[in-house]
């Protein structure tokens, strides 16, 4: 036994020398395998068993366990069962929703946001999340393309709607803002009608006809072109989402800190679906901010965090507390972090299990970085592939299409080659496209990848592969780019500035800043004849229609655009150039918002940038 028991352990460490991530791996494959298990046993189940039905197993398991901590308010799951109950009466007798309707939320982060989902996937319908820094000709938009025959709007919201309530009006939407009492007229009050209402539960019956390809929610990506498009997320792709919490290593008894936008998909499903898959309890933040962060999570008791690169870069630019490692936050589950950043975030608040990921809304595939590989965003593994194929093949940047041989298949690149990553489409992963847009929907498929009448879907991002088999993120392509955590469509931001009085053309891109996460958005423009660059008259035209993250921050005049043979934008050249005066001859400004204008850029403002205090 003894000889037995040190052999046992002499076997580990050889595993552990020679295959240094065996254990992690091991563990990785065991959570991948029960979740494929238990999405296998949903999706056959009579009837479909729903991320609601979840919650509601929950609140009889758990019912005064606390589900969501706000503010200094505390919901338990019971509690928020019955008020979702209250929300989901109240709309099927005033809004006479119906099984297979959709209501386009309008919404910040706060409970009522999740009740609101609640309520609606008990009644069979689903949510359009809109984004709530969205303004007049977007949100219009955003609204149109999910089909939506009710809109909710948070009360501080209000102004939001009422720019565009004359085009809903016209469509016969109802709408319904979240308040006791509403004057203008084309609007009604709802949380009044919400406390009147029973909080009896909602009959499983209105929901009998969910399966798992029905759409659960809408959550708008901007893609490689346009404005934002609504990604269909059906119950089975919800639950995929859900289950990414339990794949980290996520427990029941952790607390999970969401301060990231609920209208995306991370805080959306992975904080919101994957508390309720776990049991967990959620604190909810409004917003991200770096001063209160660490309060909260000591406050909270707060376990789990989420973040985006930039989060991680703010809270290791903030001063440095005695406090720093005074928290029981064991993990951080996100994307886009900086090796250099998650080096000192680790050093100095402590030994926390850093889950890096890749993942899109609407793609059929993601990665997890389960090794903890600095840099990385996850690690080939043969089960993994093999349930949901992919590659990375050959990409031309010129032509932005995948080069094929003299057979016409795509290349697949070797070890430590950028390749662009496709993900084939089969039925374990499906690809349920963007709402009521089948040209944008076919867009994203590539056929005959490697064999004739095989089908994958273009992720539209740049990967490599190291000898460790570790995956790499390394760009994106397209007319896309990412700044403060969200995408930014350079032809949606070209299609706004084009409508100023003065600009012509306009070529928009997304520019490196050393020190920050992403790209910021720059555009080279053109201007009319007999006209001037108006520095004021941008700066409102750009702050009145585009959301902060989306304006463009440096702007650059020339006399004409250079295009290609197709009279396609060049943009390879102008990325390179930057925003420093020292290489650009061309009238060149920045936006300010102390001024609230555009102003020339110079030197010392281009030092200040780089050093860190001018802040973007």
């Amino acid at each position: 036994m003894f000889w037995f028991f040190v052999s046992a352990v002499l076997l580990l460490f050889a595993l552990k020398y020679r295959y240094p991530y065996f254990i992690k791996e091991a563990k990785y494959i065991c959570r991948i395998a029960l979740v494929v298990y238990r999405m296998t046993k949903y999706i056959k189940s009579k009837p479909f068993y729903t991320v609601v039905d979840r919650f509601l197993d929950s609140v009889q398991k758990n019912p005064y366990k606390a589900f969501i901590r706000f503010q200094d308010q505390t919901y338990s799951y019971v509690q928020s069962d019955k008020q979702s109950n209250r929300i989901a009466r109240s709309l099927l007798k005033h809004a006479d929703l119906r099984e297979g309707d959709t209501v386009a939320l309008l919404c910040g982060n706060e409970p009522m946001f999740l009740w609101i989902c609640l309520a609606l996937a008990k009644i069979g319908c689903s949510a359009a999340l809109l984004n709530p820094n969205i303004r007049s000709k977007s949100l219009l938009h955003c609204f149109s393309c999910c089909g939506a025959s009710v809109l909710i709007a948070g009360a501080e919201l209000q102004d939001a709607v009422e720019e565009v309530l004359p085009a809903l009006r016209e469509q016969g939407i109802s709408v319904y803002i979240l308040t006791d009492h509403v004057t203008s007229e084309g609007m009604k009050s709802l949380t009044d009608k919400i406390k009147q209402a029973s909080d009896e539960p909602v009959p499983a019956d209105l929901r009998a006809n969910i399966s798992s390809n029905s759409p659960a929610a809408y959550i708008y990506t901007s893609g490689t072109t346009g404005l934002p498009k609504a990604a269909v997320i059906s119950h089975r792709r919800l639950w995929a989402i859900s289950f990414f919490q339990s794949i980290c290593g996520a427990k029941s008894d952790d607390v999970v800190y969401v301060c990231l936008p609920l209208c995306h998909s991370a805080g959306f499903g992975i904080g919101f679906g994957g508390s309720i898959e776990r049991g967990a309890t959620i604190v909810l933040k409004s917003k991200f901010s770096s001063s209160q962060f660490w309060d909260d999570c000591r406050k909270y008791n707060v376990t789990v965090i989420q973040y985006i690169g930039e989060t991680m870069r703010y809270l290791c630019n903030a001063p440095k507390r005695v406090s720093d490692q005074v928290h029981n936050v064991r993990m951080a589950i996100g994307n886009g972090i900086r090796p250099e950043v998650w080096r000192t975030f680790v050093s100095r608040f402590g030994n926390v299990d850093i889950k890096e990921f890749y993942g899109s809304t609407e793609g059929t595939l993601g990665f997890l970085n389960f090794a903890g590989k600095i840099g990385a965003v996850g690690r080939v593994n043969y089960l993994h592939k093999k349930l949901y194929p992919y590659s990375l093949v050959k990409f031309d940047q010129e032509q932005e299409e995948p080069v094929r041989n003299a057979n016409g298949f795509c290349i697949k690149v070797a070890k430590g080659e950028t390749g662009l990553l496709v993900s084939q489409i089969t039925q374990k992963a499906q690809f349920a496209g963007y709402a009521r847009d089948p040209k944008q929907t076919e867009k994203k498929k590539l056929y005959n990848v490697f064999e004739k009448g095989d089908v994958y879907f273009n992720s539209g991002d740049l990967f490599k592969i190291d000898r460790e088999n570790f995956i790499y993120f390394q760009d994106r392509v397209g007319d896309t780019f990412r700044w403060k955590g969200e995408n930014v469509s350079t032809n949606e931001v070209s299609d706004i500035l084009t409508n100023a009085t003065s600009i012509e053309e306009a070529n928009v891109y997304g520019v490196a800043v050393p020190g920050y996460e992403g790209r910021i958005g720059m555009s080279t423009i053109t201007l009319k004849k007999d006209h001037q660059f108006e520095c004021d008259g941008i700066f409102s035209h750009v702050t009145t229609y585009l959301p902060s993250y989306a304006r463009p921050r440096f702007i650059r005049i020339q006399n004409s655009l250079a295009v290609t043979c197709t009279f396609k934008q060049l943009k390879g050249k102008l990325v390179e150039e930057g925003f420093n005066p020292a290489a650009i001859s061309d009238p060149l400004f920045i936006l300010d918002e102390k001024v609230n204008s555009y102003r020339p850029m110079t030197h010392d403002t281009y030092q200040s940038i780089l050093e860190g205090h001018f802040r973007l």
